[in-house]
This record gives C-alpha cells, structure tokens and sequence, in this order.
C-alpha cells in the first residue's frame, strides 16, 4: 500500500461566487487560497472549467491560471479540468506550452470529457461530441510532444507543434468519476485523477481498474492515481456541519435540476434546509445527497481521508471544498496541513 505520510496533498478550487459578491470577488479568493496552499506546502493547485453558472467564475483555466502563477512561488498549478470536447486540440495545446514557459516546471493539464455547463450552453461551446475524445486527447499529447500508448494521432496533429521552442512541457492528467475514464487513462498510458467529491460510488473499482489495465507510456512509466474529497474542518463538528450547508445547497439543486444561483450563505443554507427538511419527499432528497463529505473537527477530517487514501491505495489527495467565506476554506487547508 502507499506510504500515507509521503502521499502529496494537493487542491481543486471552483472560484465559488457567493450571494451578493462578484467574479472578480470570487477570483480574489481563488488567488489567497492558491497562495495559502503555497505556502503552507500543498504541491498542486487545480482550478475547473464551468460555463454559464451563477455559483462558478472559472470559465477558462488558462487564463486564471497565468495569473495564480504570477502570484505564487512553487506551487503546481493545473486545470481540474479543461473540457476537451468544447476546444480545438490545437488550441489547448498551445495555451498549455505558453503556461509552461511563463511557469517552467509548474504546470498540468488536467483534461476532462464532460461539458462543463447546461446543455444550450454546450451546444454554443461544442465543436465535437464524446465520441471524439480519445482521438482529440491523443491530438493534445502529441502536440505537445508525448506520444500515448495505445492510439495514434491524426495526421495534421503529427506535423504540428504547440510552441516554436519548448523548454520543457505541462504534466497532462485525464480526470474523470468513471470506469470509462479509468480505463482510457490506463490504455494510453496517463495519469489518472478519479473525481471521488462527485460520490458516483465508483472509486474502488475505477482505481482497480486503472492500475490492473495500465499500459507503460513514454510520459508515464508506471500507474499515478490521485483522488479527490470535499471536506471541511473546523473547530467544532456544529460549525463545520453548518459551515457545510451552502455545499449541500448547491448540490440539491444541482442534482434536482433547481434554479442555478449563487453559493448562499449558511444563514440562508440552513433556512432553505429546514424548509426542505419539513416535507417527507424532502428529506428523502436530503437523505441521498450529503454535500460535503467531510464536515468535523481536524483530527478527525485527517484520519478520514488517510482511510480514503489506504483504501484506494492513491498516489495523491487533491482537496476541495464550497463554502460561502473563503477564510473557511483557508481555515480547512491550515488544519489539515498542521496534522498531515
């Protein structure tokens, strides 16, 4: 099993909007939680990619993230994804060999599948469907000069380049929260990051599956997995339960197709949960989605995701966590470093 005490912490952040607060608010706080992992020692610090949602100002990684370099000094910083299907391969390639020479020896390139967004706004980003992902993430690698195992790339993706010079290149990661993911990252011989804050219940058999079906690549030589959790620390299990409710908030909508909004307020989180709470076909809904996973006291977060870690055998745990105030998460990252 992987030694826990060496395993890498790392964070995913969404650039969460609150309640009456703005993108530039939101990406304010993207910026003071990217250098709080800095300099508490975390190793990466990944944003999303989300379109059209009032809760989400990362809309387009690159860009967020030359600005999260500028102001950070060692920290590796990556897309927790790009969503491929919504670009040219040329085009992240290119963004991605930029970021590398702004940022030498800083950068990955998580790629996603998934959207990112509602379907009208899918259908206005788009180019290609789901169908055309392996291809289009093999077209990335070897623009970027790493050939996969497994799959060729097209023609034109052979005779073009990222960058005129590359002085070194991104880490490219596929990320994922299915088996599919998991078996397409093995076949071609990537990294694997497994999306376990989404609670599909797939974690276990997406890390076998990965690590029993890897390939050897020229970039990957053996398996790299890391897995994600949502948690949130604080000094008393009320108030991190509390501090929870906007998560829980967001995820009921999300999941029950609800009025896309801003991250509320746990004020407003626990009024609008009571309310929901009063109804039996309410608290069903509640009952099947917990929001944050991890909601406690420090020492007890700690021990839960060690226990995550031995039990998917990860190379890596990537952090992330929505609440209403970013000293919260700031608070969160603080703890759980002191322990780890």
């Amino acid at each position: 099993m992987t030694d826990q005490r060496t395993v890498p912490l790392s964070v995913l952040d969404l650039s969460g909007v609150g309640t009456g607060r703005t993108s530039a608010d939101a990406l304010a706080d993207s910026t003071a939680l990217a250098r709080t992992a800095d300099r508490l020692g975390f190793h990466r610090f990944w944003v999303a990619e989300h379109h059209s949602m009032p809760a989400v100002a990362s809309t387009s990684p690159a860009v967020l993230l030359a600005h999260l370099g500028a102001h950070t000094d060692r920290i590796r910083l990556g897309s927790g994804g790009v969503m491929l299907p919504n670009h040219p391969s040329l085009v992240i390639a290119e963004q991605f060999a930029m970021l590398e020479a702004l940022h030498p020896g800083r950068i990955d390139l998580g790629i996603g599948r998934a959207p990112g967004a509602d379907p009208m706004t899918a259908a206005a980003l788009r180019r290609t469907g789901e169908e055309d992902f392996p291809t289009e993430l093999v077209d990335v690698l070897a623009l970027l000069g790493q050939p996969a195992a497994g799959l060729s790339p097209t023609p034109a993706a052979t005779r073009l380049i990222a960058t005129p010079s590359a002085s070194g290149t991104p880490q490219v990661w596929l990320l994922g929260s299915s088996l599919y993911s998991a078996q397409l990252a093995a076949r071609l011989g990537l990294a694997f990051s497994y999306a376990h804050h989404f609670n599909t219940g797939l974690t276990e058999q997406a890390a076998a599956a990965y690590r029993s079906g890897f390939q050897p690549s020229a970039v990957q030589a053996r398996p790299r997995f890391m897995v994600s959790s949502s948690v949130i620390v604080a000094d008393s299990e009320e108030r991190a339960a509390w501090l929870s409710g906007p998560s829980r908030v967001m995820m009921l909508r999300l999941r029950t197709r609800g009025p896309l909004a801003p991250v509320v307020t746990p004020e407003e989180a626990e009024q609008l949960l009571d309310t929901l709470a009063a109804d039996p076909d309410g608290r069903a809904v509640m009952a099947q989605i917990p929001g944050t996973q991890i909601t406690t006291t420090a020492e007890p977060a700690v021990a839960a995701l060690r226990e995550l870690v031995d039990r998917v055998d990860a190379d890596e745990l990537m952090l992330t966590a929505t609440t209403y105030d970013v000293a919260d998460r700031i608070h969160t990252l603080e703890r759980i470093a002191e322990l780890w």
